[in-house]
């Protein structure tokens, strides 16, 4: 792949992934890992206390790499602990770039 396309694949990342996307694909991701609904999910659960393990949070690093293309911390889950966190901040890590 070119420079110019990963720029260009980076860019339509940054600019489809607005606050409510990045929070729909969370929650639905986290509910999938917990074999519950989306609607089970609030965005203020401590993550933790609803059953995300340490595997399933790795896990979701690995998506979140994926699915932004950002580089994140193995210790993602447990530094933004919420859904409503961890949106804020992908977002916001999108945005700088």
């Amino acid at each position: 792949m070119s420079d110019l396309t990963t720029a260009a694949t980076v860019e339509a990342i940054s600019t489809a992934a607005t606050v409510e996307t990045i929070r729909t694909w969370l929650t639905e991701r986290v509910a999938y890992f917990l074999d519950v609904t989306p609607q089970e999910i609030a965005p203020d659960d401590l993550l933790v206390e609803i059953g995300l393990d340490s595997v399933y949070a790795l896990t979701l690093c690995g998506d979140v790499e994926d699915e932004y293309g950002i580089l994140v911390e193995a210790t993602l889950a447990w530094d933004h602990p919420t859904v409503d966190a961890l949106t804020a901040h992908i977002h916001s890590e999108l945005g700088a770039r």
